[in-house]
């Protein structure tokens, strides 16, 4: 830890130096594969919508003894051809979601269920969902999705730059994108809490990568005058001032995150979890890729071609450039006098 600490403290002062900008062109062919590849999962597999989305039927059974195996066979039991979502909710209660099915088949399921475990028809709580819920859903978290962008945009352009805001929102895209096309290609379905999932990663990808902008700014207040670094080194130097405080950031939100996909969804088999922690996990991986990668790339990229930073550009360089060398000064050489041998002076009596 000592030695991260001491690395921290030399990336931080300058002292060692990893080139984030000056390899932005390799950071974009990664993010252009994971874009290529969400884009990929989209077409050819899809988000498999789950049924507040497509409409369904749910049966909640409250039972002693919950059983994911009994809950298929009661369903194999009552003849109904559907394929079945079930799900343990705590330590008392299965869940089973289908498909739409009509009045008859949901009696059939019902009784499957209540001779399966014992229960009363009571003990089962049994939910008929439309369709027009889910698009309702989707329609207000589209809604929610463009007016956060557009509030954000607004803000970071007063608080900061405008380029930082249209760095920040192209990181905010670039994550959401690729959210999207790896939970596709997992397969998981789409459910109201994987919409959580995906509109809080837009809040921590824009956290982090606020927080490198914000050291940007204080290495480029007085960078025209000074003229001691272009304003990609001053860029450069805040992503390697930054970089530690990051990596803990990240580090310390994804652990739980990971304990609750792996562990809690993976091993004790809460179902209910397992939409919302892959959403988050996976969002907060490329947030913090995109706010160290990706965001600080794309503003050295727009603010090195206005015409002040070029000049800037090129007074570093000319002073960086290495002196010609200097044409030696003319040696000074005696003035010659006679020969030694001239003949002395006769001193006057």
């Amino acid at each position: 830890m000592s030695k991260f600490s001491g690395l921290g403290g030399r990336l931080y002062r300058g002292e060692t130096s990893v080139n984030f900008i000056g390899r932005r062109r390799r950071w974009y062919a990664v993010s252009g594969f994971f874009v290529l590849l969400s884009i990929g999962a989209l077409a050819v597999q899809g988000l498999q919508l789950g049924i507040e989305f497509k409409g369904g039927s749910s049966f909640t059974v409250n039972t002693a003894n919950p059983s994911v195996s009994l809950a298929r066979e009661a369903v194999a039991d009552a003849g109904v051809d559907t394929e079945a979502i079930v799900q343990l909710l705590g330590d008392d209660k299965v869940r089973v979601q289908t498909k739409a099915l009509d009045p008859a088949q949901n009696n059939a399921i019902q009784d499957a269920l209540a001779a399966k475990f014992s229960v009363t028809l009571g003990s089962i709580d049994t939910q008929i969902i439309g369709p027009s819920w889910g698009k309702e859903i989707t329609r207000k978290a589209l809604y929610g999705l463009f007016g956060f962008l557009i509030v954000v945009m607004i803000y970071l352009a007063m608080a900061l730059e405008p380029k930082m805001a249209i760095s920040a929102i192209v990181a905010v895209v670039h994550d959401v994108f690729i959210t999207v096309g790896i939970y596709a290609l997992v397969g998981f379905d789409v459910t109201p809490a994987t919409i959580i999932g995906f509109l809080t990663i837009l809040g921590y990808s824009l956290y982090d990568t606020v927080v490198v902008f914000d050291r940007v700014r204080d290495n480029t207040k007085s960078i025209s005058s000074l003229s001691t670094k272009t304003y990609s080194q001053a860029v450069n130097l805040a992503v390697n001032q930054t970089i530690v405080r990051s990596a803990n950031t990240s580090i310390v939100a994804i652990l739980p995150v990971a304990a609750i996909l792996f562990v809690g969804a993976g091993l004790l088999g809460a179902g209910t979890l397992k939409d919302l922690s892959l959403s988050l996990f996976i969002g907060l991986i490329v947030g913090t890729y995109s706010s160290i990668f990706i965001a600080p790339a794309v503003l050295a990229q727009l603010r090195e071609k206005e015409p002040a930073m070029q000049a800037l550009a090129k007074r570093v360089n000319s002073r960086t450039a290495p002196m010609g060398v200097a044409t030696p000064a003319p040696a000074v050489t005696e003035e010659r006098r006679g020969p030694r041998n001239q003949p002395k002076r006769k001193h006057r009596k």
